[in-house]
């Protein structure tokens, strides 16, 4: 477009010559002297319009370049570009908060270890099966959650009514849990088919987490990794049947963490202390809860598999995963929000 209008003026004065040279002798020196000897008047056709137009056109096409040029130069430095030193610091973060808490965990609850000597045989591979169905469950919630969010069931979801989706979710959770735990480990098919029903409801109800930012919830899952690895090597190598008193107190606790959940759908919302304690005890409260479930499991676990050795109950590691799937999920959640709050709070 410059170039079509830096080359336009030559074109109409190349123009006007060549259409001198083509009329008569005896009318072209009239012309010539009248177009050329003549101050011309404002509205002569071929001296008053070239000119002007030309020029402001040429400034502008000029200006349009200048202003482009310079906003591209400015845009250049706005992106930020990973650095690798602060990735490589924010990996020693994780890595230093992991160990720490592993340390502080083990010194506080793990004074007193086994006193047979190690784990047998058989309970770490019960325990190692459980934890590897435990970590299948947990990617099958992700995958599924991931595939229901990009098919639009978040935004279903999120514009349903929240006492139905409770209601639903529940009733769907509960259902196909139990009828897990009450089908035999020898029905394979019906067992697993059961347990991925569970599964895929825990990822539609989660679903809505997908609006977060991917490396929120890459942290959140690498701090309840941590946390729970460190919690289950505490309940593995601690003295036997040691923290298996803490299943009544869990219960309470974990009903006063429920009820805190549901305070914002009774309450209103003028009543902001009340809300904020509320959501204190669900946050903080919760994750030392399930934290402690966590440490239960673990032992429960072991438990049963020195049950099953001796043939009292039936190895079924699948109903053992459950239990630690959901101190998985109420941790992540929580983890989730508390690191979402703070990011909030950098920004402001």
């Amino acid at each position: 477009m410059t170039f079509t209008l830096i080359r336009r003026p030559p074109t109409i004065t190349s123009s006007f010559f060549l259409a001198t040279k083509q009329i008569p002798k005896s009318i072209s020196p009239s012309i010539s002297v009248r177009s050329f000897h003549i101050k011309p008047s404002p509205n002569t056709f071929f001296t008053s319009r070239p000119t002007p137009k030309s020029t402001p056109t040429l400034s502008k096409s000029r200006h349009v370049l200048q202003q482009s040029f310079r906003r591209t130069y400015m845009q250049e430095p706005v992106v930020q570009r990973p650095d690798a030193r602060s990735a490589t610091q924010r990996l020693l973060y994780g890595a230093g908060i992991f160990g720490g808490t592993l340390v502080a965990i083990n010194l506080l609850f793990n004074r007193e270890t086994r006193e047979d000597g190690g784990m047998p045989t058989y309970e770490r591979g019960y325990l190692n099966e459980t934890f590897l169905t435990t970590g299948l469950g947990i990617g099958i919630i992700g995958i599924a959650a991931r595939t229901l969010h990009h098919s639009g069931w978040s935004y279903r979801l999120m514009a349903t009514n929240p006492w139905l989706v409770v209601g639903v979710s529940l009733a769907a959770s509960i259902g196909s849990m139990y009828g897990t735990f009450a089908t035999s480990p020898d029905n394979y098919i019906q067992k697993y088919a059961l347990w991925t029903v569970f599964n895929v409801t825990q990822a539609a109800v989660l679903s809505p987490l997908m609006f977060l930012q991917p490396a929120l919830l890459a942290r959140a899952g690498l701090y309840t990794v941590g946390l729970m690895g460190s919690i289950a090597f505490v309940g593995a190598t601690a003295k036997q049947e040691k923290y298996l008193y803490l299943g009544g107190p869990l219960l309470a606790g974990v009903a006063v963490v429920a009820l805190s959940g549901l305070a914002p759908l009774v309450l209103p919302a003028t009543a902001a202390r009340t809300l904020l304690w509320t959501e204190n005890i669900w946050l903080y409260g919760g994750l030392a809860v399930f934290g402690g479930f966590t440490l239960y499991d673990v032992q429960k676990v072991l438990h049963h598999a020195r049950l099953a050795e001796r043939g009292i109950v039936r190895r079924d590691a699948v109903n053992e995963s459950i239990s630690l799937e959901l101190d998985f999920l109420n941790i992540f959640i929580r983890l989730v929000q508390i690191l979402g709050m703070r990011s909030n709070n950098n920004r402001r």
